[in-house]
C-alpha cells in the first residue's frame, strides 16, 4: 500500500467497522488536496454542471426536494488531477476493507454533492430494496473551518444508541456500512460540500 497515511488511519477503520459498523477519520486526505476538491466541487457548480439529486433509481428516479436538497455531479476518470487522486486513494480503500472483511468490493462509485443553505436529505438508508450491491458507504467532507453552530451534521441512528451528529468538517471521512445504518443531513446555515460514494459488490 503506498497511501502511509491510510496505512496509519487502517487499524482504527477496520476494529471501528467490525464492532459498530461505521468509523470517523480526520485527516484523511492532505489539506492540498482537501482544498483543490472543495474548489473543483465550486467550479462545477458556478458551471452549472451540478444537478439536483434525485431519490430512488431507474424509472422511479425523482427529483424530491422535500426529501433532499443537494446538487450532485458524478465523477469519472480523467476529469481533474484531484478528483483522480481522489479515487486511487479509495481503491486502496476498497482493496483494504476486501482484505479485512473479505466483502468482494468490485468497485467504487462517487459524486461532488453540494447543499445550499437551509437544505437537507431526511432519514433514509443507502441500499436500494432491489439492488443491494452498495456495501460500505463514504462520505469525505470538504468544508474549511465548518462551526457547530452552522448546523449542517450527519446524523447516523447506530443500532441500540442514541442519534450521533457528526460535523462535517473538511479532511474528515465518514465510513458506515449501507443496509445497516439510517442517517440524515441536518439543514446548515452555509454552503457545505463533500465527495459522497459507495464501495460496490456484485450484484
Amino acid at each position: 500500500m503506498h497511501n502511509q497515511r491510510l496505512q496509519r488511519q487502517l487499524p482504527q477503520i477496520i476494529d471501528d467497522l467490525a464492532s459498530q459498523g461505521w468509523s470517523r477519520q480526520e485527516d484523511f486526505l492532505p489539506d492540498t488536496l482537501t482544498h483543490e476538491l472543495a474548489a473543483e466541487c465550486r467550479a462545477r457548480a458556478e458551471k452549472g454542471a451540478l444537478s439536483p439529486a434525485g431519490v430512488g433509481r431507474g424509472q422511479g428516479l425523482a427529483v424530491r426536494e422535500g426529501v433532499r436538497g443537494d446538487h450532485i455531479q458524478w465523477l469519472e476518470p480523467g476529469q481533474s488531477p484531484a478528483s483522480d487522486q481522489y479515487l486511487t486513494a479509495m481503491d486502496e480503500l476498497r482493496q483494504a476493507l476486501n482484505q479485512a472483511f473479505y466483502l468482494g468490493l468490485e468497485d467504487y462509485e462517487s459524486h461532488f454533492a453540494l447543499y445550499p443553505p437551509g437544505s437537507f436529505y431526511q432519514k433514509h438508508l443507502d441500499r436500494f430494496r432491489d439492488d443491494d450491491r452498495r456495501c460500505v458507504s463514504a462520505v469525505f467532507y470538504l468544508n474549511q473551518d465548518w462551526q457547530a453552530a452552522q448546523g449542517g451534521a450527519l446524523r447516523i441512528y447506530p443500532h441500540n444508541h442514541e442519534p450521533l451528529d457528526l460535523l462535517p468538517q473538511g479532511g474528515s471521512l465518514v465510513l458506515f456500512m449501507s443496509a445497516e445504518l439510517p442517517h440524515e443531513v441536518l439543514p446548515a446555515s452555509r454552503e457545505r460540500l463533500s465527495l459522497t460514494g459507495w464501495f460496490r459488490r456484485r450484484s
